[in-house]
């Protein structure tokens, strides 16, 4: 659990929820940033809604409540006329792929163990957990799975916005800090959001890499690959991370119309804040979107590679065929005249001559280099480069 209190110019942290549950116990200019993981939030759901209703007169619903404790729940959007909720799938962490396991409150029944990724280990790594995000006009709620690895990530780089060695007192350059600071809960949100998938655009390299290499074995004629289980599974994982990807880009989409259709601002203050807010939601969808395009040029190309390869294969069973296609036309005359002399008759030319063998033996070679030569002219007997 840790909880901030955010301003335009400075940022501390909390220790508990309930002190916070007091009126007048947050300033009237900053905000809170409350981040749990999904069994702080269950065990402290009540001091979290005492602190909603304190310092945004609402609270949660049950269905809200819910979705956030919902460890399967793909990303989507919701919203209700003082809130917004938004769940988002960042990548997993952990050495294969899968967060550690978290023991499940006797009221929930436990989920079946992921069965665990095979191929190389990057398309292990393509396993998400959801986080949700409830966004109040001072509070901004967020709900981690259990190792929290983005919300320590980020909350590292707010209390670096803080004086060093004070995280309470202002920095020294004020507008330094203010460019660093989020101004808003929605604001905070969408930079936690963009960390989340600038973690999918650090796979783009692994994966490309990965995936050249067996497109070069693939396309190679000399190869003999035989790795085709983890060429399957990595289509597959690449498949799930496009439906991944298309699930944020259809939340934030969701995120951006509902910003649109909010009352105009009151003051210039008010619309300033929103413009910021609806630019960085852009920017966020922009890098999904890149994400998105990166994905399924992945894709095509892993499927092209393997068109490639059976291409490949079919020349190279061309050209054998060719081969032996010429040799069996070499011989064909070659094994006439053999039949011919091996005829049971008493009178067959050359046969009763001294030099007839040599001369039968002569025409022969004669015959099987003339078609040699012809079929050398005519490139049957080339190979394809």
């Amino acid at each position: 659990m840790r909880i901030f209190e955010i301003n335009t110019s400075q940022v501390s942290e909390h220790a508990a929820l309930a002190p916070l549950a007091l009126p007048g116990s947050c300033s009237a200019s900053s905000y809170l940033w409350i981040s749990l993981t999904r069994d702080e939030f269950r065990a402290s759901l009540p001091e979290v809604q005492q602190i909603l209703q304190t310092l945004c007169q609402t609270q949660l619903v049950d269905l809200h409540v819910a979705d956030l404790l919902n460890d399967q729940l793909p990303s989507h959007s919701d919203y209700t006329s003082q809130y917004d909720v938004l769940v988002f799938r960042r990548l997993a962490s952990g050495g294969n792929g899968q967060p550690a396991p978290a023991t499940p409150p006797a009221a929930t029944p436990a989920a079946p163990a992921p069965r665990p990724r095979g191929g190389p280990p990057v398309l292990r790594r393509i396993d998400t957990r959801p986080v949700g995000f409830a966004v109040f006009d001072r509070v901004l709620l967020s709900v981690h799975p259990e190792d929290g690895a983005v919300r320590d990530v980020f909350a590292a780089r707010l209390l670096a916005a803080a004086a060093p060695g004070d995280r309470g007192t202002p920095a020294l350059d004020v507008r330094a800090v203010t460019n660093r600071v989020p101004t808003s809960p929605a604001d905070l949100m969408l930079r936690v959001i963009n960390q989340i998938v600038d973690g999918y655009l650090d796979l783009r390299r692994e994966l490309t890499k990965q995936l050249d290499h067996w497109q070069a074995e693939l396309i190679d004629p000399r190869s003999r690959f035989t790795n085709w289980g983890a060429l399957m599974e990595s289509r597959q994982s690449l498949h799930h991370l496009d439906e991944i990807c298309e699930d944020q880009r259809a939340a934030m989409q969701d995120w951006l119309d509902n910003l649109e259709t909010l009352p105009p601002p009151k003051d210039a203050a008010e619309g300033r804040e929103r413009e910021l807010v609806m630019i960085r939601s852009r920017d966020v969808l922009e890098h999904i979107e890149r994400v998105v395009h990166h994905v399924r040029r992945l894709e095509q190309n892993a499927e092209t590679a393997v068109q490639m390869h059976f291409s490949v294969q079919g020349h190279r069973a061309n050209d054998i065929m060719r081969v032996l296609t010429v040799l069996t036309a070499v011989f064909l005359p070659l094994n006439l005249i053999a039949g011919i002399f091996g005829m049971n008759f008493e009178f067959i030319p050359l046969v009763h001559k001294a030099d007839g063998f040599w001369i039968a033996m002569g025409s022969m070679l004669a015959i099987a280099v003339l078609l040699v030569l012809i079929f050398w002219r005519k490139r049957y007997l080339a190979r394809t480069r």
